[in-house]
Parts: C-alpha cells; sequence; structure tokens
C-alpha cells in the first residue's frame, strides 16, 4: 500500500474510533509499528485532518474532513436531499432506517431515523458495515460491475452469525435475487434477531451511490410485512434517486 493510502486508512481508523485514541493503541488497531503511525499522525495532523489532545496526548479526527464535507454537500446535496426522505420512511415504517453512502470501496452509514418502538434495532452513524452481512451491503453488490463484485468475493468473508452467508456461490445467488427484486433481505446476518431490507440508490448509469435500509427486529416481521418493508425502502430509494438526479433511475434499469 502506498504512503497515501497508509495515511488515508489510518484517518479511517481514527474516525472510527469512539474516543480519543493513544498512539499505541493506534499503532496496534492498524498494524502498523509506533514510529510509522507517528510519523504519518504527524502529517496528518500538519494538514488538520487529525487533532491531538495536548494534554492527554491521544488523538482525534480533525477539523478538515469536515470543511471537505461541507463544500462536497454544498456541490452534491446528498445528505439534504435524503434526510427528508428517509425520515419519512421512518414515520410510514416506524422501524429504524438508514441511508449508507458509498465512498471508497465500502459503504458508510451517514444518516439514522431510530425506531419510535420501545424494541428496536439500534444503528450507528458512522459504521462501516461488511457488505455480505448485511442488506444494505447485499443492495449494493447487486447493482456494482462485475468486476467489482467479483473482487471483493474473492476476500476471505467472515462470519458474524451462524446464518452469516460466507460462500461466494451461495452469496451470488443471493446478489441475483436481489437484483432482480430490486431490494436486498439479510435475516440474522450481521446480529441475531434482527431483519433488514434495503434497495440501492442509482446514479443515471446504473451504479450504486448508497442505500437506504429498514431494520426490524425478527419477532415481529412476517412474510406480508417484510414484502411492505422492502416495497417502502425501494420506493423511497426511488423518490431520492429522482431528487439527486432529476429522474427514476429504477424505472430505467
Amino acid at each position: 500500500m502506498s504512503t497515501v493510502g497508509k495515511a488515508l486508512s489510518l484517518l479511517n481508523l481514527v474516525a472510527s474510533l469512539s474516543e480519543d485514541t493513544g498512539l499505541s493503541d493506534i499503532a496496534r488497531l492498524a498494524g502498523l509499528d509506533k514510529a510509522t503511525a507517528r510519523r504519518l499522525l504527524v502529517d496528518l495532523e500538519a494538514h488538520g485532518f487529525i487533532e491531538q489532545d495536548k494534554a492527554s496526548k491521544r488523538y482525534r479526527i480533525g477539523a478538515a474532513p469536515v470543511r471537505l464535507a461541507r463544500i462536497r454537500e454544498a456541490r452534491f446535496p446528498f445528505l439534504r436531499t435524503a434526510i427528508p426522505v428517509v425520515k419519512a420512511l421512518n414515520e410510514e415504517t416506524e422501524e429504524t432506517c438508514h441511508l449508507s453512502e458509498f465512498s471508497g470501496h465500502e459503504l458508510w452509514t451517514v444518516h439514522v431515523e431510530t425506531s419510535p418502538r420501545a424494541n428496536r434495532v439500534i444503528v450507528d452513524v458512522g459504521s462501516c458495515y461488511p457488505l455480505h452481512a448485511t442488506a444494505s451491503g447485499l443492495a449494493l453488490l447487486a447493482f456494482l460491475p462485475e468486476e467489482s463484485r467479483e473482487a471483493f468475493l474473492a476476500q476471505p468473508l467472515k462470519a458474524f452469525t451462524s446464518h452469516t452467508v460466507t460462500d461466494p456461490d451461495a452469496l451470488r445467488a443471493r446478489i441475483a435475487e436481489t437484483r432482480a427484486r430490486g431490494a436486498s433481505v439479510s435475516r440474522n446476518g450481521l446480529e441475531p434477531g434482527v431483519i433488514s431490507t434495503a434497495a440501492p440508490i442509482l446514479s443515471p448509469d446504473g451504479l450504486p451511490v448508497g442505500t437506504i435500509s429498514i431494520a426490524a427486529p425478527e419477532v415481529r416481521v412476517d412474510d406480508a410485512r417484510l414484502a411492505a418493508l422492502s416495497a417502502a425502502a425501494q420506493a423511497a430509494a426511488s423518490r431520492l434517486a429522482a431528487a439527486l438526479y432529476g429522474l427514476d433511475i429504477r424505472q430505467k434499469r
């Protein structure tokens, strides 16, 4: 991996941590020696991407990514356009609805509307979930170019529960079903007792820029309810694509 690649991977790691973290722990989590980690952190800090607390010597994400995010949002208002759609979906379904954006070959959760019910699924903003074990990931994989999809399936795939599908051929079958149906379904793939469905947000060239997902406790989702949630996710993704690009992308695929 290039130096730039290592620095960006380190930046993503620091951004994913829930609290300020010291050099030794960052180096261990990144799989780097302390000297290399320190050098990369110093460079990132010099450009405002990382901050170090002078008292504790611990590191956290800096202000530069926020500035760049605001510039990007001003030019391509993904969140501003998407949040009302996700809110409406949450009000319609009363289940946890979350928006993910595809960036850097990964799918990141960028907005969550939590279910108002006492028994609900919790999703954290900033999460980067495994593609093969989640509805969001399957929806993304189904609409990626075949080369990108096969590159992902060639990697070792981790089992998170006894229901996680890790066999590439079985995943190809699920991906084909998702593409034909227009929405994915994941039962207990990442967490026991959770069922989710997701639909891709497609750009004019038919490629996914993100996903909209609905997650619910499995105990209250029968087949009819799942079909209704899947249809709602697809409709929301279609509305968002129309708002972002000015046409109904899903009807043109």
